[in-house]
């Protein structure tokens, strides 16, 4: 039961840091397009 529980709270640890890895990476994305949108408004 020990064991079951650890994996459980390992996966769940695993899914959030993914989660946050994946926002991160979308925000980055974003303001990358908008410099180069600002930059051909230009």
């Amino acid at each position: 039961m020990k064991k079951t529980a650890t994996l459980i709270v390992l996966a769940i640890a695993c899914v959030l840091a993914g989660c946050n890895t994946v926002k991160g990476v979308g925000q980055d994305v974003q303001r990358a397009g908008g410099a180069l949108e600002r930059a051909a408004n230009k």
